[in-house]
C-alpha cells in the first residue's frame, strides 16, 4: 500500500477546518439537520470528508474521516453517501483543495419551482467578482442543474462529462437537493459558497417581484 503524503497533524488541521465551516454554514441555515457534506484535500490521492448522518450544527472533528479518490475509506467511519461527487472533483481538478455542498432554501426553491430549467444563469451582479477568474459584473455565470438521483456514481460521471465539455465553471446544482462548489482551499471555497447563496436569494427575490426566470 502506498504511504500517504499527509500527516496526522495535517488531517487534524483539515478536520478542524471542515468542522469550523460546518458550524458557520449551519448557522446561516444552509445545511439543516444532517444534510450537506464537506471535504478537504489531504494529498494527490486522499481527502478528508464528513461521515454520514451527522447533524452539521453539532459536527465535531471525530465526525471527519479519510477516503482515497476512489471513495474508499482509509480510516474509521462511514463516508457521506455523496462522497463520489467530492472525489470526482478532486480527480478532475488537480488544484481543487476543498468542496462544499449545501441544501439551502433558495437553491432548493429555484430548482423545484421552475422544473423545466436545465440551468441557472447569474448575470450582471457585482458579487460575481467573488469567483476566481471573474473580473467584471458584466458576465453570465451558467450553473447547470442536474436531476436528483440516488445513483451517485452515475451522477458523478454525468458531472465529469459536463466538466470535460466546458459546461461547468464554479458550481452546479442538483434539483431539489442543493449546490456543489469547489476551490483551491477552504477559505476560497467558503467565499464562493457565500457568494452563491446570496445570489440564489437575490434571484429568488427578483422572481417573487416578477422578474423572468
Amino acid at each position: 500500500m502506498k504511504k500517504p503524503n499527509w500527516s496526522a497533524a495535517e488531517f487534524r488541521q483539515a478536520a478542524r477546518s471542515i468542522t469550523a465551516v460546518s458550524h458557520r454554514l449551519y448557522q446561516h441555515g444552509w445545511s439543516p439537520a444532517t444534510s450537506s457534506n464537506y471535504s478537504q484535500r489531504l494529498d494527490e490521492s486522499h481527502c478528508a470528508v464528513t461521515v454520514s448522518g451527522k447533524d452539521k450544527g453539532l459536527l465535531s472533528e471525530a465526525d471527519i474521516m479519510v477516503v482515497n479518490l476512489n471513495g474508499e475509506p482509509v480510516s474509521t467511519g462511514k463516508p457521506s453517501a455523496e462522497t463520489a461527487l467530492h472525489t470526482q472533483l478532486y480527480r478532475h481538478h488537480k488544484n481543487c483543495g476543498a468542496v462544499l455542498h449545501t441544501h439551502s432554501l433558495a437553491s432548493t426553491v429555484l430548482t423545484m419551482h421552475w422544473p423545466n430549467s436545465s440551468e441557472l444563469i447569474l448575470s450582471g451582479y457585482e458579487l460575481l467578482k467573488a469567483f476566481a477568474g471573474i473580473e467584471s459584473h458584466d458576465y453570465d455565470m451558467v450553473i447547470p442543474i442536474f436531476a436528483n438521483t440516488q445513483d451517485i456514481d452515475q451522477l458523478a460521471l454525468d458531472v465529469d462529462a459536463a466538466m470535460s465539455n466546458g459546461r461547468i465553471s464554479h458550481a452546479y446544482l442538483i434539483r431539489g437537493h442543493g449546490v456543489y462548489t469547489w476551490a483551491e482551499d477552504m477559505s476560497a471555497c467558503y467565499r464562493q459558497l457565500e457568494a452563491l447563496e446570496f445570489l440564489f436569494m437575490a434571484e429568488l427575490e427578483r422572481r417573487k417581484l416578477g422578474g423572468a426566470p
